[in-house]
């Protein structure tokens, strides 16, 4: 467990990295310069790159969001998210009706083409969650509907697991948030995208298919910020983890300051990832 300087320090041990995007390429408003140069730096070396995102959109609008951050297209070979996991499950509710919680900006895509309607909590089969309603909102504000989901014994599809995300100089609660809420509460949850199989499944497809070959999994580096989703998905997909302090778990970890590797390890080790090092942002 040590700090590491940079990418470049590793980068010969692994013919493919999956790396997270926000929090690690990006922050939400605009590219980490550094990250994208890591990435540029690694492809150009032999080395595969697939983003994987618990975006729950599919990958067009996230790529199209990608290049006006000022993310090149020559840092990556492929993206996978959420929302194209959420997709395949939405299919057994065509011609159903479905709840939406989220941003109207995010309906549009997820449900593009699979004959669902949008409607009320009463007349649903389901609750699909992308993110709050608002950056602003708290999932405590939820309560009252949850109670309606309950009561018609919804399933809730959180089509984003993450809890919190970076914007900015900020955190906002995502769909996770609410998704462990209703869990609390007795209700039935499905979580689709990190750190879960399916997700993994394809980002390792891509990889492959990008290399033309089949990759042993102790030549792929995962690399992510959270402890919950990259963490935990890293591990159990079998891939060493490169972990960014400088995220979401900055301010615990002292992450820009005199980062504690102890406090890193302790953090990390209930994940059960095999750790590659860390550092508090990605860099060459």
């Amino acid at each position: 467990m040590h700090a590491l300087a940079g990418l470049g320090g590793i980068a010969s041990r692994y013919e493919a990295v999956l790396s997270d995007i926000w929090g690690v390429v990006h922050n939400g408003v605009r590219a980490h310069p550094l990250a994208v140069e890591a990435l540029v730096s690694y492809r150009r070396q032999g080395g595969r790159v697939v983003l994987i995102s618990n975006a729950p959109r599919p990958k067009g609008p996230i790529i199209a969001m990608m290049d006006g951050f000022g993310v090149p297209r020559d840092a990556y070979d492929d993206v996978v998210t959420s929302g194209d996991a959420t997709r395949v499950i939405l299919e057994q509710y065509r011609g159903q009706t479905v709840h939406y919680v989220g941003p109207p900006r995010e309906n549009d895509s997820l449900f593009e083409g699979l004959d669902i309607t949008i409607g009320p909590a009463e007349a649903a089969a389901a609750v699909v969650v992308t993110d709050l309603d608002t950056d602003s909102d708290t999932p405590d504000m939820y309560n009252d509907r949850i109670t309606v989901w309950l009561d018609h014994n919804l399933p809730l599809i959180a089509a984003n697991p993450d809890r919190v995300v970076e914007h900015g100089d900020r955190l906002i609660y995502c769909g996770g948030a609410l998704a462990d809420l209703y869990e609390a509460r007795g209700g039935m949850i499905v979580m689709v995208g990190k750190p879960y199989k399916p997700i993994y499944t394809e980002a390792l497809r891509l990889a492959e298919q990008a290399a033309g070959r089949s990759l042993d999994r102790s030549r792929i580096l995962a690399i992510g910020d959270s402890v919950r989703t990259d963490a935990i998905g890293a591990a159990g997909a079998g891939l060493d983890l490169l972990f960014i302090t400088g995220s979401i778990h900055a301010a615990e970890l002292d992450a820009f300051g005199n980062p504690d590797p102890e406090a890193v390890r302790r953090l990390v080790e209930p994940s059960g990832a095999t750790m590659a090092g860390f550092m508090a942002k990605l860099a060459w």
